[in-house]
């Protein structure tokens, strides 16, 4: 059986004057998902990475640009394999990576390292959304209309949760930008559909009017 397990990995918490602050806004909109505090300066949390290492497994590191996954992924093969750059003048790291490797641990299965990413998309993730904001969720089958946008709509129980205090602001955003985002690849995809099977069709009538 194929499944995926999300854990966010906070890389060069060294660099950072208020960790705990950020902790909590990823808290806040990730509820749920394991957090890692590393380092590889003084190698903060890094033992914390080998649990999800696990003979049959394949861990994949996801994440912008000089964030330090290629240092982690050294640090997890135990040898300098990967090249790594050193840090910008903005503290930012430098760009290394631009393919896709994977790595075999002996006894700890597979790592692989991607090229820094400008942006995630999502392939039909309405299950995920649901799961992740199940609070949310819930509150929505309470809303005054069944066709409530959880925007400016009177009885809005999700709005009405984020004036109490019930779930945050960030939090509220976030399911919404995630819920867009979805509508709209669904529809993409629909679109897509169908315009293969027209072409498709064009394509099987031209073939029998060529014949005739």
């Amino acid at each position: 059986m194929l499944f995926s397990m999300p854990v966010i990995v906070l890389t060069k918490v060294d660099l950072c004057d208020d960790v705990d602050t950020k902790l909590l806004e990823i808290e806040n909109i990730a509820i749920g998902v394991p957090i890692i505090e590393t380092s590889i300066v003084d190698e903060a949390g890094l033992s914390q990475i080998y649990q999800y290492l696990k003979e049959y497994h394949t861990v994949a590191f996801v994440g912008s640009s000089g964030v330090g996954k290629s240092s982690l992924i050294n640090h997890v093969l135990g040898t300098d394999q990967l090249e790594t750059g050193g840090l910008r003048n903005d503290d930012k790291g430098r760009h290394t990576t631009t393919h896709r490797e994977l790595f075999m641990i002996s006894g700890k299965g597979m790592v692989i390292d991607t090229p820094g990413m400008r942006e995630l998309g999502m392939w039909s993730a309405q299950d995920g959304i649901d799961h992740t904001f199940s609070d949310i969720e819930e509150l929505v089958g309470k809303c005054r209309f069944s066709d409530c946008s959880h925007g400016n709509e009177s009885g809005c129980a999700v709005r009405q949760a984020v004036k109490d205090g019930l779930i945050t602001e960030e939090r509220y955003r976030a399911y919404m930008r995630l819920k867009a985002e979805n509508a709209y690849n669904e529809n993409a995809v629909d679109y897509l559909v169908a315009k293969k099977r027209k072409f498709k069709q064009i394509a099987k009538l031209n073939k029998h009017n060529y014949k005739q």
